[in-house]
């Protein structure tokens, strides 16, 4: 997220973020955005019965905010179909997905024995780590590497991933044919979030 923040104070960069959300009050994302001047709210999943209910409320929130991309950077808790039945949102997870999906990837690669590993960026869906994938970079995997050593090298590779990747998405539009996601608009198949998901 802080790294999207400082990529959207160039002009040319095209994106604008138009506010940061968590499911945390006092996050650090949230003093970070405020000190750039960005809106922040929270939605506290333990202030709702469930998954579902939270989740719409999630929604609403965002949809205040009229976002053409929500962009999951550092959110450790799964959207669900109140929120990506309505915004385009994509998850950076670290691994080539659709190996080691879920919230312990790095581990599960050292644990498999693999020799690359890497980070996927993707769009969401209703499944973990299951939606279109729209970039992916590859990271060695060094001998004596820990989880903490190598999820180091792979956030390094994140960042820029992330930044490039939603930079294109806001410039160019995508268009996605079942699961293959291409940058730019087409006259066929979906595109961005204003014309194909329910308009908030």
């Amino acid at each position: 997220m802080s790294a999207l923040l400082d990529a959207c104070r160039a002009p040319e960069y095209g994106a604008q973020v138009v506010a940061v959300g968590s499911d945390r009050p006092g996050a650090g994302g949230l003093e970070r955005a405020e000190a750039a001047g960005v809106p922040t709210f929270v939605v506290p999943f333990r202030d709702y019965t469930d998954r579902s209910e939270w989740d719409t409320a999630m929604s609403d929130r965002i949809a205040g905010f009229r976002p053409d991309l929500v962009v999951s950077a550092g959110f450790m808790r799964i959207l669900g179909p109140a929120v990506v039945g309505r915004h385009a949102a994509v998850n950076i997870h670290p691994a080539l997905l659709p190996s080691f999906p879920g919230a312990h990837a790095v581990r599960e690669a050292l644990a498999h024995g693999v020799r690359i590993t890497g980070t996927t960026i993707h769009f969401l869906d209703e499944g973990v780590d299951s939606g279109p994938i729209i970039d992916q970079a590859t990271v060695p995997v060094e001998d004596g590497d820990d989880e903490a050593a190598l999820h180091e090298r792979i956030k390094i590779v994140e960042r820029r991933m992330l930044v490039d990747t939603v930079g294109e998405l806001a410039r160019r539009g995508w268009d996605v044919d079942g699961r293959h996601v291409r940058l730019g608009r087409t006259e066929q198949g979906l595109t961005n979030a204003s014309e194909t998901k329910e308009d908030p």
